[in-house]
């Protein structure tokens, strides 16, 4: 399997919302950085991921346009899913939030996915306005939680 292949078979994975079939594509040490407020490691990022396709089990990443320069494969995507179930984010200060029936597309993001080893060590997508994971919980109207 080459790396592209890796990367798309981890993202296939992700939408599947199996979170042991996802870690298989991940490294111990993965990091999934960007669109996030701090850069979180492999079991947070499986947790995000469980959570979005379980309220959202159309989630998609949409991804084209793959591409392989060394160890680091760049793709653009465009995540799309239907909450048709109820949210329950495993982040500190997240209330669950009731299915709303609500689409969310997001603006296109470009990722570089690093692989070694044959599995994928980072993750980092562009910050975008309206894109990642507040982008996400905007259009789905889910409250921010309050920082003290």
């Amino acid at each position: 399997m080459n790396d592209i292949d890796v990367v798309k078979a981890g993202l296939a994975a992700s939408e599947s919302g199996q979170p042991s079939k996802l870690s298989e594509y991940l490294s111990d040490d993965m990091v999934f950085a960007g669109p996030v407020p701090k850069p979180v490691g492999k079991r947070e990022f499986v947790g995000l991921m469980t959570a979005m396709v379980a309220a959202m089990p159309d989630w998609k990443f949409n991804a084209k346009d793959f591409k392989l320069n060394g160890d680091k494969v760049t793709v653009v995507a465009q995540i799309t899913g239907t909450q048709t179930r109820e949210l329950n984010l495993p982040m500190p200060g997240f209330q669950k939030f009731p299915a709303s029936g609500k689409h969310v597309a997001l603006p296109k993001e470009g990722m570089t996915i690093t692989v070694k080893n044959g599995k994928i060590s980072r993750l980092e997508s562009e910050v975008v306005p309206g894109g990642g994971v507040a982008g996400v919980l905007a259009q789905l109207g889910v409250p921010m939680p309050q920082m003290t």
